[in-house]
């Protein structure tokens, strides 16, 4: 079956799925690619599924041949239906609803089945990817500190990660800057993207003569090659 399902779920079946649980499924181009890695990918603490960044994301994926599915934590859906501005759920029931997601997941998709994503998004998916054994992890934007707090640094755990992990970092990133990430003992299977004067949103400066969309392109190609390595 292509763009990654299983022989035993057809498309409209799958799709129907992604619906009833509110998840959007962004399909890997051509829709007839065989092999193709899916990425499970979760917002940040503070924008939907849908978010810009994550719409654009999703989509430059999908153009090197990489499936994603994203979704959102209870907290985040409780926002769509009542309207008001809720804080992220405790970190036991992030983490239990991205077991959930990709159990789900797993049973559905063939092939490669990462995990990662934006900022909180990924470093909740950083806490279980080992407890899953996941084939790799993806995070944007990893918050390694709290704003102006880089000598408290939270990477106790990613200096013991086994799974195979891709980092995608702006250079000026004010939750994880090149200068403070490079002084932390990282396993080593972690391998960090630097994206030259780009901030938290992976966005450069002027001066860097790229776009934050051409950040995000270059982003997407550097996580579909790491996927297929």
């Amino acid at each position: 079956m292509s763009n990654g399902l299983k022989p035993d779920i057809g498309q409209d079946q799958w799709l129907q799925l992604v619906n009833e649980r509110r998840w959007l499924w962004t399909p890997a181009q051509p829709a007839d690619a065989l092999d193709t890695p899916t990425l499970l990918l979760a917002h940040g603490a503070g924008a939907p599924m849908d978010s810009d960044f994550m719409n654009r994301m999703a989509a430059d994926l999908a153009a090197q041949g990489i499936s994603t599915l994203r979704f959102e934590f209870p907290y985040m859906a409780q926002r769509r239906q009542g309207g008001s501005k809720r804080p992220p759920n405790p970190q036991a029931q992030l983490l239990e609803c991205w077991r959930e997601v990709f159990t789900c997941a797993r049973t559905h998709i063939n092939g490669r089945l990462a995990v990662g994503g934006k900022s909180m998004g990924g470093r909740m998916a950083s806490l279980i990817a080992d407890e899953l054994e996941v084939d790799a992890l993806v995070c944007l934007g990893y918050p390694f500190y709290a704003v102006g707090k880089p000598e408290k640094p939270r990477v106790a755990h990613l200096a013991e990660l086994k799974t195979p992990t891709l980092i995608v970092q702006g250079e000026r990133d004010a939750l994880g800057n090149r200068d403070a990430v490079e002084g932390y003992a990282l396993s080593s299977a972690i391998r960090l993207h630097w994206l030259p004067t780009a901030n938290h949103d992976l966005k450069p400066l002027k001066v860097a003569g790229i776009s934050h969309e051409q950040c995000l392109a270059e982003s997407a190609r550097e996580i579909a090659g790491f996927l297929r390595g």
